[in-house]
């Protein structure tokens, strides 16, 4: 499963040269307020992919399916000053094409050979410390066989009819 990561990781920083860090998601966000937590600084807009679980069925020959479930946040630091008649409020169209142009790339895609991610959800929050958070939560099949099950060869058959 860490294939499908590493494959949105790629190909979500091919696509958004404007995004500052995309990365594993392993509590960067919530770091933030806690000093004892040695971690590198999240540097915004920020885009943090977790895989936090995976519902499976057995389909026989030791091989099983599975819904694998995908968060994406996008993190951005709001300064701006967006009330009504402060001349800023297009900062919050901004950052709506941010959140569409990162959908528009997620859904559907197919990062793995399995099935192509579909969004079930979304939430949006705001963070201590003027941080706006885009959390986007979506499903993909995922197989996994923890055997390799036999090849067995082939033998061609050749039919000679005679008269």
């Amino acid at each position: 499963m860490e294939s499908i990561l590493v494959n949105l990781i790629d190909h979500l920083s091919r696509e958004l040269p404007w995004a500052r860090t995309i990365d594993e998601d392993y509590g960067q966000l919530e770091a933030l307020d806690d000093e004892n937590i040695d971690m590198y600084p999240l540097t915004f807009p920020a885009i943090l992919i977790d895989l936090p679980g995976t519902d499976w069925s057995d389909s026989g020959d030791w091989t099983q399916h599975g819904t694998c479930q995908v968060r994406v946040r996008l993190i951005l630091d709001c300064y701006d000053d967006t009330h009504g008649g402060s001349n800023t409020v297009d900062q919050i169209m901004q950052r709506e094409e941010k959140r569409k142009a990162l959908h528009t790339l997620l859904q559907g895609y197919r990062a793995n050979d399995k099935g192509a991610l579909i969004r079930t959800r979304s939430k949006f929050f705001t963070f201590n410390h003027g941080i706006k958070v885009y959390e986007e939560n979506y499903t993909c099949a995922i197989s996994e066989a923890t055997r390799e099950t036999l090849k067995v060869e082939r033998k061609k058959l050749k039919v000679v009819l005679k008269s």
